[in-house]
C-alpha cells in the first residue's frame, strides 16, 4: 500500500484520529473539549507526544475540528498521500450491515437514523461531511458499531411488538460492534483456547455493554435498538421501565426532547452520584452517593452477565476492554466477585497489572484485559472495501 490511511472515530465533546501505514500506527491523536476548551493532542507511533494545543473554542464544532485533524494529518505524513478516511459511524440501521464507501445517497440514509443515536450519529456524520467538502476527491468509508451484531439469531434481535414495527426497523441492533470484532481477532492470538469459546465480552468505558461472543460471532448484546440501552453509563442510564418514561411525561409533563436529554446526559454515573460521570473521580470522592453509582454500575454488569451466560449455555472466558475495563482493577475485582458462581476467580496480583490473563490457575472461567482498538478495525475495513489490501482478518 503505496500512502496511508486516516481514521476519524467522532464522539460528543471529542474526535479520534488516527494515521495508519501498512498496518501500523503512525500517529494517534485527539482534539477534545469541543463546545468548551478543545485542545489538540497527537503521539507518534511510540506514543510520545508530538502536539499538545489548545484550539480557539469560537467556531470550533465537529466539522471546523475534523478539518484542523486533516490539515495535521496531511503535516505528519509528509508528503505521502491519504489514500482514504475511514470512519466510525454508530448505526447502520436496517440497510447497512457491513462497511461501505460513503457517497450523497449513504450519508442521506445515515442521517436519518440519527434519532436512534443522537449523541454520536451528527457527530459522525458531520465529519464525514467536512472532509468531503476540504477533500473531495479522497474516498471514504463508514464502518458501523452495528454492524457485527447483525449475524446474531432472529429471537436476540427481536422486540415483542406487533411485526409491523419490526418491519419498520425496530429491532435490537447492538452498539460497540467495531471494538467486540477488534476482541474477537485478538482472540486467536491472544487466548486461541478462547477463540472457538463462550466469551462475555465487557467493553467499559463512559459507553458500556456487553456482547456474548462465540467462535468469534455476536451472539446478544446488552445494547439494543439505541445505544443507551443496557448498562449504566457515564451520563446513560442504561435499561430502565417503558413505563417509567411515561409516567415521567404524565406528572412531570416532559416531552420526547426532555426525556432524550435525561437518558442520555444526565442519568447513569452522573445522575446517581450527582458528582461525576467519571469513575476515577467517583473512586476519589467521599461523597455515599458516588460509592452508590458505583456498585450500581457493578450490580448491572453482573446481572446481565448472567443473561449473556444463559444466551451462550455457559462461559469459558470473560474479557475486560475499554477505558473502565482495561484500566480499573477495582472494578473488575467487583464484577469478577459478583460472577463468581459461573466460576470466575482472578489473581488479584495479575489483576493489578495491564494486558494479560488475570484469572487465576484455578478458575474454571479465563479471565483477560485485552486493550480495544476501534480505529485499527476502521482501518482494516476502509482498505478491504477499496480493495488496497485481501479482506479478511488479521492479527494484530
Amino acid at each position: 500500500m503505496n500512502g496511508c490511511i486516516a481514521v476519524i472515530n467522532a464522539g460528543s465533546s471529542s474526535i479520534k484520529f488516527a494515521i495508519y501505514e501498512d498496518e501500523t500506527a503512525l500517529f494517534r491523536g485527539r482534539v477534545e473539549g469541543i463546545g468548551a476548551s478543545p485542545r489538540l493532542r497527537v503521539a507518534d507511533a511510540a506514543g510520545a507526544a508530538i502536539i499538545d494545543e489548545s484550539l480557539p473554542a469560537e467556531g470550533l464544532d465537529h466539522g471546523a475540528a475534523t478539518r484542523r485533524l486533516l490539515e495535521t494529518a496531511v503535516a505528519l505524513i509528509d508528503g505521502r498521500s491519504v489514500l482514504a478516511v475511514g470512519h466510525r459511524v454508530v448505526h447502520g440501521g436496517v440497510n447497512y450491515a457491513a462497511p461501505v464507501r460513503v457517497d450523497r445517497q449513504v450519508l442521506a440514509d445515515l442521517a436519518e437514523l440519527t434519532p436512534l443515536a443522537p449523541l454520536h450519529q451528527p457527530h459522525n456524520l458531520a465529519s464525514i461531511a467536512a472532509i468531503a467538502e476540504a477533500a473531495p476527491h479522497i474516498p471514504q468509508v463508514a464502518c458501523f458499531d452495528t454492524a457485527f451484531h447483525r449475524g446474531q439469531p432472529d429471537v436476540a434481535q427481536s422486540f415483542a411488538l406487533p411485526r409491523k414495527f419490526a418491519d419498520a426497523g425496530v429491532r435490537r441492533y447492538g452498539f460497540h460492534g467495531l471494538s467486540y470484532e477488534y476482541i474477537a481477532s485478538r482472540l486467536p492470538e491472544v487466548a486461541p483456547a478462547l477463540a472457538a469459546g463462550r466469551v462475555i465480552v465487557a467493553h467499559l468505558g463512559n459507553g458500556a455493554s456487553l456482547c456474548a461472543i462465540q467462535s468469534g460471532r455476536s451472539m446478544a448484546s446488552t445494547m439494543g435498538f439505541t445505544a443507551v440501552d443496557g448498562l449504566v453509563m457515564g451520563t446513560r442510564c442504561g435499561t430502565i421501565d417503558p413505563g417509567v418514561l411515561i409516567y415521567l411525561m404524565d406528572v412531570y409533563g416532559m416531552d420526547a426532547r426532555a426525556l432524550e436529554t435525561l437518558i442520555y446526559r444526565q442519568s447513569g454515573l452522573l445522575g446517581v452520584s450527582g458528582v461525576s460521570s467519571d469513575m476515577r473521580t467517583l473512586h476519589a470522592s467521599a461523597e455515599p452517593a458516588a460509592a452508590e453509582a458505583v456498585a450500581l454500575f457493578v450490580y448491572r454488569i453482573v446481572r446481565e452477565a448472567g443473561s449473556l451466560a444463559a444466551a451462550l449455555g455457559g462461559v469459558d472466558g470473560v474479557v475486560f476492554t475499554a477505558g473502565i475495563g482495561e484500566n480499573d482493577p477495582t472494578v473488575r475485582s467487583a464484577v469478577a466477585a459478583g460472577c463468581g458462581w459461573l466460576g470466575l476467580e482472578l489473581d488479584e496480583a495479575r489483576n493489578r497489572g495491564g494486558e494479560a490473563r488475570i484469572s487465576s490457575d484455578a478458575s474454571r472461567v479465563a479471565a483477560w484485559v485485552i486493550p480495544t482498538d476501534e480505529e485499527r478495525m476502521v482501518a482494516r475495513h476502509t482498505e478491504a472495501v477499496l480493495g488496497l489490501v485481501d479482506a479478511g482478518p488479521k492479527a494484530s
